[in-house]
């Protein structure tokens, strides 16, 4: 076996694990008991294609995919802080939320 067969026959099987792990964590992020299991299903969801993209990126030897793992990175991060603040504002009781104004 060659290095090009060794390099074609483990990015198969990294695409075919990452595949498992994506639907898993699709499973989780649909099913999830509570919002924090949600989040981080789809912290792990952006990990998984992040991997994803570079196991292709290998397998076909265009780097131009690497700019999209880059911005999907970019990506999963802001949205994993933009949820996490959701979950903090959401976990504080009413009054000490700030400037909340009372109806006359």
């Amino acid at each position: 076996m060659s290095g090009a067969d060794a390099i074609a026959a483990a990015s198969l099987v990294a695409l075919v694990l990452l595949s498992a792990g994506l639907l898993l964590s699709t499973i989780r992020i649909l099913i999830g008991p509570t919002v924090a299991d949600r989040v981080l299903a789809l912290d792990l969801l952006t990990i998984l294609a992040l991997g994803f993209v570079g196991a292709v990126t290998i397998r076909t030897g265009f780097t131009l995919y690497l700019d999209i793992a880059i911005a999907l990175g970019l990506l999963g991060f802001l949205a994993t802080i933009a949820f996490a603040r959701y979950i903090l504002v959401r976990s504080r009781p009413v009054a000490e939320q700030p400037n909340q104004e009372q109806a006359p």
